[in-house]
C-alpha cells in the first residue's frame, strides 16, 4: 500500500471511529443520527456520592451539564446525591426499575447483584488505569460489561476513574498479615474479600459514613481513594498511619448506568451525547485526581505530620496470594465471572508484556538516573 493511500485510509477510519462515540470501532456512524427531533427530555441521575462530593459528585454534575450543552438543551439531567432521592446503595435498583434514568457509582458496589461486577471497577494487583481503559474501550471489556448488565435492563459506560489509590488509614502498624486478624476495615469489592480471608472483616459502606464510623470505632481502618479526598474527609485527625500502595485498587473505574428502555427511547444523537459526555467524564475525573492528590499529599505530610508508611514486601506478597485465592474461588463458582476474568487476565498478560519493555524500563531508568 502506498503511503498516500495508507494515510487516506487511516484518516477515514479515525473520523468514522470518532463518529460512533469515542470507541475503537471503524464501523460507519448510524445515518439516522443526523435526523434530530425537537422533543425535549428531562431525566434524573442518582449517585452513590454525597451531594456535591469533590470530583465524583462534581463529575456527575459536569456530565449532566455536558449532555445538556451537546444536545443544546434537548436533554436535561437533574443530579441527586446519595440520600436525596435514594440511599447510595440503592442506585442500581433505582435505575433498573426506571425510577431514575441514570446512576453514577462503581461496579463493585453491586457484587450482591452480580458476582462479576467488581471486575469492572477494580481488581487487587490488577491492571492500572490506562490498561483498564484499553481493555474496556478497545479490548472487548465493554461488550462483556454490557452483557453482564443486560439482564438488569441497564447499559453501563465508563464515566470516571480515581487512578491508583492509597492503601488506607490505620491506627496500628501492619507489620505482618497477622496484624489484619480481627481488623474491621472499610474496603469494598474484591479487596474486602481479601481482608476477610486474611482474618479481618472487609466492609462496604458509603463514603459519607466513613469518618463517623472510624471515629466511633465501628471500623478500625479504612481506605478511601487518595490524599485529596482523605484530606477533605479529615481522616488524618482520627488515624495514625497512612499506608501505600493501594494494592486493592490499582485503578478504580467509575460507571454511568443508564436504564436500557429510557436510553433506547432517545433519538440516536442524544444517545451519542450521553456516550460522549461519559467519555469526557472518564478522562476529566482521572486527570483531576492526579493533579490534586500530589498537592494534598504534601499538605498531609508537611502541615499535619501524617506518617506515610509502605506495606512490607512480605505483607504485599501474602495479600497477592490471598487475592489469587479469592478470585480463583469466584471464577469456579460463577460462570460469568469465569468468562469476564478469562478475558481480563488474557488482556492483562498481553498488555503487561508491552509495559515491561516501555514504561517499566523507563521509570526504572528515570528513578535511578
Amino acid at each position: 500500500m502506498k503511503r498516500r493511500d495508507f494515510l487516506k485510509k487511516a484518516t477515514t477510519t479515525t473520523v468514522a471511529g470518532a463518529a460512533v462515540g469515542m470507541g475503537c470501532s471503524s464501523e460507519p456512524a448510524n445515518k439516522s443520527a443526523a435526523i434530530h427531533s425537537s422533543k425535549t427530555y428531562e431525566w434524573q441521575m442518582v449517585t452513590t456520592w454525597p451531594p456535591g462530593f469533590p470530583v465524583m459528585g462534581e463529575g456527575a454534575e459536569m456530565l449532566a451539564k455536558w449532555v445538556e450543552e451537546i444536545s443544546q438543551g434537548q436533554l436535561k439531567i437533574s443530579v441527586f446525591g446519595a440520600g436525596e432521592l435514594v440511599p447510595a446503595f440503592q442506585t442500581f435498583e433505582a435505575v433498573q426499575q426506571g425510577n431514575a434514568q441514570m446512576g453514577h457509582g462503581a461496579a463493585y458496589y453491586w457484587a450482591g447483584k452480580s458476582a462479576a461486577a467488581p471486575f469492572f471497577a477494580a481488581v487487587p494487583f490488577g491492571m492500572n488505569t490506562q490498561q483498564m481503559n484499553a481493555w474496556v474501550y478497545c479490548g472487548g471489556g465493554l461488550k462483556l460489561w454490557e452483557e453482564l448488565y443486560a439482564p438488569f435492563n441497564l447499559i453501563p459506560m465508563p464515566a470516571g476513574n480515581t487512578g491508583m489509590q492509597m492503601g488506607g488509614w490505620f491506627n496500628k502498624k501492619i507489620e505482618s498479615t497477622s496484624d489484619l486478624k480481627g481488623l474491621k476495615m472499610r474496603i469494598p469489592g474484591l479487596g474486602g474479600k481479601v481482608i476477610s480471608r486474611a482474618g479481618g472483616t472487609g466492609l462496604s459502606t458509603p463514603g459519607a459514613e466513613i469518618y463517623t464510623n472510624l471515629d466511633r470505632g465501628v471500623i478500625d481502618a479504612t481506605e478511601w481513594v487518595g490524599p485529596y479526598h482523605d484530606f477533605k474527609l479529615g481522616l488524618y485527625k482520627i488515624a495514625k498511619y497512612y499506608y501505600y500502595p493501594g494494592w486493592h485498587e490499582p485503578t478504580a473505574m467509575l460507571e454511568l448506568i443508564v436504564n436500557k428502555g429510557a436510553f433506547e427511547g432517545l433519538p440516536p444523537h442524544l444517545q451519542q451525547a450521553i456516550r460522549t459526555a461519559a467519555y469526557r467524564a472518564n478522562v476529566w475525573m482521572h486527570a483531576e485526581f492526579e493533579a490534586k492528590n500530589i498537592e494534598y499529599l504534601q499538605k498531609l505530610i508537611n502541615e499535619h505530620n501524617v506518617k506515610l508508611v509502605q506495606f512490607p514486601a512480605d505483607v504485599l506478597a501474602e495479600l497477592k496470594k490471598l487475592a489469587d485465592e479469592v478470585i480463583a474461588e469466584l471464577v469456579e463458582t460463577d460462570p460469568m465471572s469465569q468468562k469476564v476474568y478469562a478475558a481480563y487476565s488474557e488482556f492483562r498478560k498481553n498488555i503487561s508484556s508491552w509495559a515491561d519493555i516501555t514504561e517499566k524500563v523507563y521509570y526504572e531508568k528515570m528513578n535511578n538516573g
